[in-house]
């Protein structure tokens, strides 16, 4: 690998163009590992690394040298030039002298990797004035936010990363967004990355040639295939093998895929949409999933609200999800309405579909809303909501029960914006929150068990 032809690329204009809710503000070096892991420096200029106390980035590193090399940003492009170090600079397992870098790339000096990455400011845009984007509903304003990043992405070819619980709708969201691009004609391929055997999962990717393996009786197409020139929705991402996440890496960056068994390469032309419940930055930080496939797939990443911060929705999905089967003029209010408004829906929109379908199936005939039989949060074992804001409230139950669900959601809902907030970098989130990294990893670990 020669580092001196690897321009960096130039800033994406049509990402300006859509007017997303980031824009590029400049260039960062993230420390990946070793005692300064997490540390971002913006570069603007010349940047020196080294273990002196005047580097401009200070790495505590005994296999680091004083000065050991200088990063410098101009004309869009990163050099990077060792400074005659003791133990050498690399890319991968090439020693540079003097290079050009792209973004994303990992540079190793003594022990420690560092990464040059996009430097992404906020934009504020407002809520969106409409109710609906594709397969979805929101009235709410968390909602209609969303709608509003969502309209502003899907006329662009930028990745997409969904996060939200289980059951949010993050499936239709995808679908959404692809049925609002240009590439709406053309095919929606969905792959689940939690749902394909670990040793099946390259070749449900990548395709396979007939005698690739043992079973592999004809040539078979991949899911990059299936949907070349539309979607690919990866589902589930954090579940992806982190040995297949270098290949897709190398599929995407090249839009290119060789099948399982073929040396043909194949050219492909793939929007790619993903989708998890995990926080993927805290995936990172852990080490179970490549910091560089990641920033290739968030670029524009979608928050679903989970259906307990939107209470106010419930009338209008109910609405949705009973279409056609209620009589003609029969409204969704009363106890039944404030039942489900009370209930804290763990499993968020699809628990609302099976307990009104459950509704439904013991019914007789076409019943009005009001007769079904509304069964949610029956007994303390199950988690009630915030009808006036807090567990327990309109469905009384008992004070401790109530006490740790307030907890546990604060919690939750506390963290998550936290690692939001400073892109999952847990240094920079436990500084902020007052309390030290390893107390942040471990409430996390607590509320990932409590899933």
């Amino acid at each position: 690998m020669d580092a001196r032809r690897n321009p960096l690329p130039q800033p994406d204009t049509q990402t300006n163009e859509v007017a997303l809710p980031v824009t590029l503000a400049g260039l960062k070096v993230v420390v990946l590992d070793g005692p300064a892991a997490g540390t971002e420096v913006g570069l603007m200029g010349k940047l020196t690394v080294g273990s002196a106390s005047d580097a401009d980035l200070v790495l505590d590193d005994d296999t680091v040298s004083r000065q050991h090399m200088v990063l410098s940003f101009s004309d869009q492009r990163v050099r990077v030039r060792d400074l005659g170090s003791r133990n050498g600079t690399f890319i991968g397992n090439t020693r540079i002298d003097d290079g050009i870098l792209q973004e994303g790339t990992v540079v190793r000096v003594g022990q420690t990797s560092l990464a040059i990455r996009p430097s992404w400011a906020p934009r504020e845009i407002p809520p969106s004035p409409a109710l609906r984007f594709g397969e979805l509903y929101g009235k709410s304003r968390a909602m209609r936010s969303v709608f509003a990043m969502m309209e502003r992405a899907a006329p662009s070819e930028v990745p997409v990363l969904i996060e939200g619980e289980t059951g949010t709708g993050k499936d239709l969201a995808a679908r959404s967004i692809h049925y609002a691009s240009a590439r709406a004609r053309k095919p929606f391929v969905v792959f689940d990355c939690a749902s394909v055997p670990e040793n099946l999962v390259e070749s449900e990717l990548f395709g396979h040639a007939r005698g690739a393996f043992t079973g592999a009786h004809q040539d078979r197409q991949g899911a990059f295939e299936r949907a070349d020139g539309g979607t690919l929705f990866l589902d589930e991402l954090g579940e992806l093998p982190i040995s297949l996440q270098p290949k897709l890496l190398r599929a995407i960056e090249a839009q290119q895929i060789r099948r399982v068994g073929d040396d043909a390469v194949r050219q492909v032309d793939v929007r790619l949409i993903s989708a998890t419940n995990r926080n993927l930055h805290a995936e990172v930080e852990r080490g179970a999933f490549r910091s560089d496939l990641l920033f290739r797939l968030d670029v524009v990443r979608l928050h679903v609200p989970p259906l307990r911060h939107r209470p106010g929705d419930i009338e209008g999905l109910v609405g949705d999800l009973l279409m056609d089967r209620l009589p003609p003029g029969d409204r969704i209010e009363g106890d039944n309405l404030q039942r489900l408004k009370s209930y804290h829906w763990p499993g968020n929109v699809r628990e609302l579909r099976n307990v009104l379908q459950r509704a439904l199936a013991l019914a007789d005939g076409k019943p009005r809303f009001e007769d079904l039989v509304i069964n949610v949060g029956t007994g303390p074992a199950q988690p009630a909501t915030f009808a006036l804001g807090y567990p327990g409230v309109d469905q009384p139950m008992p004070f401790k029960d109530a006490k740790r669900l307030l907890l546990e959601d604060f919690e939750r809902a506390y963290l998550e914006a936290l690692l939001r907030r400073f892109d999952g970098n847990y240094t920079r989130a436990a500084a902020a929150a007052g309390i030290s990294r390893k107390h942040l990893h471990e409430l996390v670990r607590k509320l990932e068990g409590r899933q």
